[in-house]
């Protein structure tokens, strides 16, 4: 067991700007914007300011599943949010969401524009306004959002917690280590005795609820994100792994794990949408070589 017995707490905590790791350049203990910057308005309805983190794939998924089903109302421009740059400060997007993080959306469809921040409740806004992914049996309806608050309290034991201390933080804690896996493995056993007899997380539809578990759990299913399926021995978890499998293999998904991505293959890369053609004409592998 690491010895972290030298360390003792202040009796009053104060900010040393060089605490946080890779993070400590846009981490800060204040809310607020840090610099005046307006945001960009596209023709769409639908404004989109993400970055393709886990939470940013959820809305992108989503807008991409409701054009699928024919709501032509769900056309979206998504706009690249570069969170290390700290884009997420500007003035422009603390007014749609005062918590600066991304994703958030602007509906501008209505007389007065309607801004939605949260991943889960932007899930929830979209598939009220389009009547989809959200069943209308009362018994049904519930456990899909049981699922879904499911997701938004228990990822940040995964990436806050786990993901953080495993792949990111500047010292690696044992304790902290051990305490973040043990949690994350406990839930992915929840996903895994659900999934056992049940198609999708709310029974045999698909909802809103898989499209908010699925960018977490099913990156983490498949050793994607921190690095860290063998030590987590992912593959245990069959029921998820068929789960994962079958979610990834849908055309809005494949689209919406693409919109504002800003790593890996560059054909995977759309950094910004704003039309459907944009992912056969705009994607880095085709920028690339022009610039």
């Amino acid at each position: 067991m690491t010895d972290t017995s030298a360390y003792v707490p202040p009796k009053v905590w104060t900010w040393d700007k060089e605490n946080g790791g890779q993070f400590a350049s846009i981490n800060r203990p204040i809310a607020g914007a840090t610099h005046d910057k307006e945001l960009p308005v596209g023709r769409h309805p639908l404004q989109l300011y993400s970055l393709a983190t886990p939470n940013g794939v959820k809305v992108t998924v989503m807008l991409e599943e409701l054009l699928a089903l024919g709501h032509e109302g769900a056309e979206y421009d998504a706009w690249l949010i570069r969170i290390g740059n700290g884009d997420q400060f500007g003035s422009g997007f603390v007014d749609i969401n005062p918590n600066s993080k991304i994703p958030a959306l602007m509906d501008r469809s209505g007389p007065e524009s309607i801004r939605v921040f949260e991943s889960g409740s932007i899930l929830f806004y979209l598939a009220e306004k389009f009547g989809a992914f959200l069943p209308k049996d009362i018994k049904t309806r519930t456990e899909a959002m049981s699922w879904l608050f499911w997701q938004m309290g228990s990822a940040p034991y995964l990436g806050g917690g786990f993901g953080h201390f495993y792949a990111y933080a500047p010292t690696r804690i044992e304790y902290a280590i051990d305490r973040f896996a043990m949690e994350t493995k406990r839930q992915l056993d929840v996903l895994d005795r659900r999934l056992a007899d049940n198609e999708y997380l709310a029974g045999s539809e698909y909802t809103i609820a898989d499209i908010a578990v699925w960018p977490w759990y099913g990156a983490l299913a498949k050793g994607l994100v921190y690095g860290a399926g063998e030590f987590l021995s992912v593959q245990d978890y069959k029921n998820v792994q068929r789960w994962t499998d079958q979610i990834a293999k849908r055309p809005a998904v494949k689209r919406g794990r693409m919109v504002n991505r800003v790593s890996g293959d560059p054909a995977s890369q759309l950094h910004e949408r704003h039309d459907a053609s944009d992912f056969e004409t705009k994607t880095q592998d085709k920028l690339a070589p022009a610039s």
